[in-house]
C-alpha cells in the first residue's frame, strides 16, 4: 500500500474540479463557486457542460432577485468557473470531486486516469451513495487520498455532507474535506463505508417499502405521499421523491444494499426494476409514479391512474351528533375537532370526574387557540358548549357516530365495542382510532361488523390534519362514504386504506426507526449524527430518536412487535437495543430518559 499522505502533502482546498455536471454536480459547483473556490467543471458531454453553465446563471440570478447574493458576488462566483470536456483540466485541482453515474466500471476509469493526472497530494472523492468506497479506493494507485464526499440535492440548499471514510482513508485528508464542509456552511457527519452511509441508508429502505405498498395496491400513490407528508410532516410523499431522485438510481442503491446486507427490505421492488426498464424514471424522464408536464419537470399532470375529482363514493348517513369514548390526550383532543366543527359531541370516561377533567383540558386548548388569535372567544365558548361530559356510555344512545379512542389493547377495545353495541342506536356507525390493531377484531365484538370502520387520528388531533380511513372485508360502502364526508366537514384529510398492521404511516415510519436503532446498536454512526443526517440530509423534522423519545419507546416497541408478527419478515424484528432499553424503563421523554437523559419537570 502507498504510504500515508503527510501533512504537508495536503495543499489548501482552493482550486477543485467536478467530476460530471448533472444536477448534483452543477449544484455542488455552485456551492463551491458562490464560497469563493476556483472550481473546474469536467463533463465529456459538451452539452452538459453548457446546460451546467445556464443553470449556473439561471439559480444566481434567482439568488440576486431573492437577496441572497449581490451582483457584484454572483459575477465573481461566475467568474470562478470553467468547464472543460477533459480529464487533463483536473491537474491543477487540490480536491477532485467525482460525481459521475453510479457505476463501478464508470468510476473506477476515472479514478485511474485521474491517478495520472493529478498531484500526488491531491485528494480525490467520490460523491456515490451507493457503491463502496473501499472498492473504489482498493483500485487506486494513492487508495490513501480516496474518500466519499457526498451531498445532497438540492447541494445548494441541504446542509449535509457525509464524509466516508475507508479503512486506507488518510486521516489528513478527512480532516482538509470536514474543514472545507464547515467553510461551505455544511454539517459534516463521519461515518463508515457501507451502502447508503446514514441518510440513505435509512431513506432508500423507506422508500423501498413504499413503492412495494403501491405496488400492492394497498393504498392510491397520492394517499401513500399524503399520508407521510400530513402525518410525519415530510416535505415529500416517497413516491414523489423517489420521482424526484431518479426510479434508476433508486433501484441501484437498493441494490447496493441488498448486496451488503441481504436484508428483504432492501431487495427493490419489482416495480422499480420494471420503470426503470421501461424509462420511465421520474422526473428527468417527464414520467415515473406520476405524469409530469415535461421531461425535467416538477409539476405533475392527470394520467389515467389520477383519481377522479368530486364525491364518487355514493350517499352516505347523516351525522349530527358524535359520542367519542376515552379521557385521554387524543380522546379530548378528537371531542375538540368535531365540536369545533359543529358536532354536538357526548364525551364518555370510566367516570363524571375524568370526563370533566377531559372537558376542562379541552377548554385549556380552546383558551391557547384564543390567545394566539386562531378563535374568537365566542366560537371557543360555543365549541365548550357543544361538548356533554358524562361518565356513562348510556349517553351514546342517540350518536350517528360513536369513536373510540381508549387504550391500545385489544382486549380492552373488544369489551367497548361490545358496550356500544348494545347502546347505540341502529345504523350508528362505530369507529376505532387504533393505530396498529386490527379493526375487524374490533367489528366482530359487535353484531354489525359492517358499521365499524378504522378512523385513525395523529396526535396532536387538533392540529394534524391526516386521518387514515380503514376499511374492513366487511365494512359496509355507505359506512366509509359516511366517515369520509365527516373528514371533509372536520377540515382533516381522508385516505384509505385496508386493515392490516401498521396502515400506511406506522407501516412506512416504524422499520425506518427500528433501523436507525440497529445503526447505533452496531456502532455505526451515534445518534447525534443519525438525527442530523435525517433532519438535514432527509428534510425530516425530527431525526428518529428525537422522535422515538416524544412517542415512547414502549410503544413503539409494541408497534414494531404488531408488525413483525403481521408481516414475518426478518428484517422486521425489533433491534434488541429497543428491547433493553424498555426492559429498563428508559421509556423516553415521558420517564426522563430513553435514547438520550431529560430534565425531569
Amino acid at each position: 500500500m502507498a504510504a500515508p499522505l503527510s501533512d504537508t502533502s495536503l495543499s489548501p482546498l482552493k482550486t477543485i474540479a467536478v467530476v460530471g455536471l448533472g444536477t448534483m454536480g452543477t449544484g455542488i459547483t455552485e456551492v463551491l463557486a458562490r464560497a469563493g473556490r476556483e472550481v473546474v467543471g469536467i463533463d465529456i458531454s459538451e452539452a452538459a457542460a453548457a446546460q451546467c453553465v445556464a443553470a449556473l446563471e439561471h439559480s444566481t440570478a434567482r439568488a440576486v432577485e431573492r437577496g441572497r447574493l449581490t451582483e457584484r458576488e454572483r459575477t465573481d462566483a461566475l467568474a470562478r468557473v470553467r468547464t472543460r470536456t477533459d480529464l487533463t483540466a483536473a491537474a491543477g485541482a487540490d480536491l477532485v470531486i467525482e460525481v459521475a453515474p453510479e457505476s463501478y466500471e464508470t468510476k473506477q476509469q476515472i479514478f485511474r486516469e485521474l491517478d495520472g493526472i493529478v498531484r500526488p497530494g491531491t485528494i480525490l472523492a467520490t460523491g456515490t451513495n451507493a457503491l463502496s468506497v473501499t472498492r473504489l479506493a482498493a483500485d487506486s494507485a494513492h487508495p490513501e487520498r480516496v474518500l466519499g464526499l457526498h451531498f445532497f440535492n438540492p447541494a445548494q440548499a441541504m446542509r449535509l455532507v457525509e464524509i466516508v471514510s475507508s479503512v486506507l482513508t488518510a486521516p489528513q485528508a478527512v480532516q482538509a474535506v470536514t474543514d472545507l464542509a464547515l467553510e461551505l456552511g455544511k454539517e459534516p457527519v463521519a461515518v463508515g463505508d457501507r451502502p447508503g452511509f446514514v441518510a440513505d441508508g435509512l431513506l432508500f429502505g423507506y422508500l423501498n417499502q413504499a413503492a412495494a405498498m403501491y405496488e400492492g395496491r394497498y393504498a392510491s400513490r397520492e394517499d401513500i405521499d399524503a399520508a407521510m407528508r400530513l402525518g410525519c410532516g415530510l416535505p415529500m410523499g416517497p413516491l414523489a421523491l423517489l420521482d424526484l431522485i431518479g426510479v434508476d438510481t433508486a433501484r441501484t442503491v437498493l441494490e447496493a444494499m441488498y448486496t451488503e446486507s441481504r436484508d428483504r427490505l432492501h431487495a427493490p421492488a419489482p416495480i422499480l426494476k420494471q420503470l426503470s426498464e421501461a424509462g420511465l424514471t421520474g422526473r428527468k424522464a417527464g414520467r415515473g409514479f406520476y405524469t409530469y408536464e415535461a421531461p425535467g419537470s416538477g409539476v405533475v399532470v392527470r394520467d389515467a391512474l389520477t383519481p377522479p375529482s368530486g364525491d364518487v363514493l355514493g350517499p352516505g348517513r347523516p351525522v349530527r351528533s358524535v359520542g367519542v369514548a376515552g379521557s385521554g390526550t387524543m380522546a379530548s383532543g378528537i371531542a375538540e375537532v368535531f365540536a369545533k366543527a359543529g358536532y354536538e359531541v357526548v364525551l364518555a370516561a370510566r367516570s363524571a370526574e375524568k370526563a370533566q377533567a377531559a372537558k376542562a383540558r379541552i377548554g385549556k386548548s380552546l383558551s391557547r387557540s384564543v390567545d394566539k388569535g386562531r378563535l374568537t372567544a365566542e366560537a371557543a365558548a360555543r365549541t365548550l358548549d357543544l361538548i356533554t361530559a358524562t361518565g356513562s356510555l348510556d349517553d351514546f344512545a342517540d350518536v350517528d357516530l360513536a369513536v373510540e379512542a381508549v387504550a391500545e389493547d385489544l382486549a380492552v377495545k373488544q369489551q367497548l365495542f361490545a358496550a356500544l353495541d348494545k347502546v347505540c342506536r341502529p345504523g350508528a356507525i362505530l369507529a376505532t382510532t387504533t393505530s396498529s390493531l386490527p379493526v375487524v377484531a374490533c367489528a366482530r365484538a359487535t353484531s354489525r361488523p359492517h358499521e365499524v370502520i378504522g378512523m385513525h387520528f395523529f396526535n396532536p388531533a387538533p392540529a394534524m390534519k391526516l386521518v387514515e380511513v380503514v376499511r374492513t372485508v366487511l365494512t359496509a360502502d355507505d359506512v366509509h362514504a359516511t366517515v369520509r364526508e365527516v373528514c371533509a366537514t372536520i377540515k382533516k384529510h381522508a385516505v384509505d386504506c385496508g386493515d392490516r398492521a401498521g396502515f400506511i404511516v406506522n407501516a412506512l415510519l416504524f422499520p425506518y426507526l427500528n433501523n436507525a436503532v440497529k445503526m447505533v446498536q452496531e456502532h455505526y454512526a451515534s445518534l447525534d449524527d443519525i438525527d442530523a443526517a435525517m433532519r438535514l440530509g432527509g428534510g425530516y423534522p425530527m431525526g428518529p430518536f428525537e422522535l422515538l423519545d416524544v412517542v415512547g419507546l414502549d410503544v413503539s416497541l409494541a408497534i414494531e412487535r404488531v408488525l413483525h408478527r403481521e408481516f414475518r419478515d426478518p428484517g422486521l424484528a425489533p433491534a434488541p437495543l429497543l428491547e433493553h432499553l424498555v426492559a429498563a424503563g428508559c421509556l423516553g421523554r415521558k420517564t426522563g430518559r430513553g435514547f438520550r437523559e431529560y430534565a425531569r419537570r
